[in-house]
């Protein structure tokens, strides 16, 4: 849900004509807007540590919330309407309090003065349908006017001995319709939905009090059932509340560690003189910013002044950095420029075709270049782009050179051609063992022959290319035993190209980026099951997620595997 849709279904609720029947749900979403907003402070904070951990100087700017100023103003109006209507409503309660009062008099009298049993019956009855009618009264007082009339209906039913057998039927009707709301009450102590569980208790509660009385001798034991169990339920409500608030009183002290951590980290890096002393604290200042981002929220005063706190003592450290990478960043400079002069001999030597003399005085800059050291994170990639690319461009036109030199090569591939024909006219057998280690001796011969001519090399190489995956594809193999040969096939493949050793580099590289983004999504599924609540629907979706993880696991261990292939066959 976006920002905005939270004020339009504020809208849609506070225009309902009966305000109080969406109350719960406007306390509700009110609630979960709060938890919105702070979850999306949550996150430019958390966006505003990553930014300072790679160096961005970032200021933390309050800016004026239109939405929340928005959501907010109708919310007003529809409590100012709400509260109206309450006393309206309470002047209401007051007006039936005062009638109910008046028919537990008249009850009284009946009891008291009636002799003509049929007459009292009557006039009980006229009196407890008057009593139905009367609406709502003061909570504070309903307790006490329930139970008492309860009693004088209990006295006047004792005292109607002609009308037995009618008050016994009563007593069994109201004794089940008691044990069927005190069942109802138990079951609502399995609810793990506290909001739900808080409206339900109460109406359970007003439908017990209207139930008429049951039999003396067991009203005590049908009482001690029914408050039992509502006593139960309350007090899974305030565990509830008080587990919350105590999650809440951990998570502030969690972050209170952190930032003592930040603080003492920051006063050690007074004694250290290299970047890697450096680099180290700084390793460790991001693993408590990750740690941070994991750590629950807070009351909302005291989560922002921990935050304010936290982000206080992260800049001190960056800034301490700053200021001592300026004094590095100084040094590296130095040796930008006598970079720039390797680069600036290098551009002379490039077209060169004194191939002998000018090759001596390339590798002699590149040594040079070595032992100048790095030029730093700023310079040190963009000069040694160019300087590369011009020891390329050298080496390039020398290989072309001597290339269109190379006659000799021409044996070597009719060589090739040969055991191209000869895997193509191969025949598959039955055993797949046999198979993989033909096709594998294959491959061998292949990379054993020597070089063929430049413009040939490509061609010969998919010929052999296209008639070995051939093979493989008609060998029947399944699960991990597949996914281990066709993976070896490729790599033999890759041996056998003209470009090998780039390529061979690039799985790699590939592989490990793989892999790289699988642990990120580890970590983002093991962050996410801190989100996940203790419910039945959110124990389905931790197994989802624990699934996931479990997979990338997996992929990871298969890459690995790979990446120790790629390093064999080096």
């Amino acid at each position: 849900m976006e920002k905005k849709d939270f004020v339009v279904k504020l809208q849609a609720l506070t225009s309902t004509e009966d305000v109080l029947s969406v109350s719960r749900d406007v306390n509700e979403l009110r609630s979960q807007f709060e938890d919105f907003c702070l979850e999306e402070e949550r996150k430019t904070q958390v966006a505003l540590l990553e930014a300072q951990a790679n160096g961005e100087q970032v200021e933390f700017v309050n800016e004026p919330d239109a939405i929340k100023e928005e959501f907010y103003a109708i919310y007003t109006e529809y409590k100012e309407k709400r509260n109206k209507i309450v006393s309206e409503q309470k002047l209401e309660q007051e007006t039936n309090l005062r009638k109910k009062k008046h028919l537990i008099e008249r009850l009284k009298e009946l009891i008291a003065n009636e002799e003509n049993i049929g007459a009292a019956v009557s006039t009980y009855k006229e009196i407890h349908e008057s009593w139905k009618e009367v609406g709502e009264i003061p909570r504070d007082k309903r307790q006490d006017i329930h139970s008492e009339y309860s009693k004088l209906l209990e006295s006047f039913f004792f005292n109607l001995k002609i009308y037995k057998e009618l008050k016994d039927h009563d007593f069994k009707r109201n004794l089940q319709l008691k044990k069927e709301i005190i069942q109802k009450v138990e079951a609502l102590f399995h609810s793990e939905n506290i909001k739900e569980l808080e409206a339900q208790i109460k109406l359970y509660q007003n439908e017990f009090d209207e139930v008429g009385p049951v039999a003396r001798e067991l009203w005590e034991e049908i009482k001690e059932q029914y408050w039992t169990a509502v006593k139960a339920v309350y007090k899974k409500i305030s565990e509830f509340y008080e587990s919350k608030k105590e999650a809440q009183r951990v998570n502030i002290e969690k972050k209170q560690a952190l930032v003592a951590g930040v603080e003492l980290l920051t006063q050690q890096v007074d004694t250290f003189q290299t970047t890697k002393d450096w680099e180290n604290a700084t390793q460790t200042l991001l693993g408590l910013q990750e740690t941070w981002k994991t750590v629950g929220i807070g009351p909302k005063k005291e989560n922002e002044e921990i935050w304010v706190s936290f982000r206080g003592a992260c800049d001190a450290f960056f800034e301490k950095k700053r200021a001592f990478y300026q004094v590095i960043r100084e040094k590296f400079d130095v040796v930008a420029d006598k970079k720039q002069v390797i680069i600036d001999k290098m551009i002379v030597l490039k077209d060169s075709t004194d191939w002998k003399v000018t090759t001596d005085k390339v590798l002699r800059l590149q040594e040079d270049w070595k032992k100048l050291g790095s030029a730093g994170q700023r310079n040190e990639q963009k000069l040694w782009r160019e300087f590369r690319s011009l020891c390329d461009a050298f080496f390039d036109n020398k290989k072309k050179h001597f290339e269109n030199e190379d006659k000799a090569n021409t044996e070597n591939l009719e060589l090739k051609k040969a055991l191209v024909a000869e895997i193509e006219t191969y025949e598959v057998s039955e055993d797949k063992q046999q198979v993989i280690q033909d096709l594998k001796e294959f491959a061998n011969r292949f990379n054993a022959i020597g070089k063929v001519p430049f413009k040939e090399k490509d061609a010969i190489y998919q010929s052999y290319k296209k008639a070995i995956d051939a093979h493989y594809t008609k060998i029947k193999l399944e699960g991990e035993e597949k996914a281990k040969v066709m993976f070896e096939a490729h790599l033999d493949t890759l041996k056998a190209n003209p470009n090998a050793s780039k390529l061979i580099e690039k799985e790699r590289r590939d592989l490990e980026q793989q892999i790289t983004k699988q642990q990120q999504e580890i970590t983002q599924l093991e962050n996410n099951l801190g989100f996940v609540s203790r419910s039945k629907a959110g124990d389905s979706l931790r197994k989802d997620v624990e699934h996931k993880i479990s997979i990338a696991k997996n992929r990871i261990k298969d890459m690995k595997n790979k990446i120790k292939l790629l390093t064999i066959n080096e």
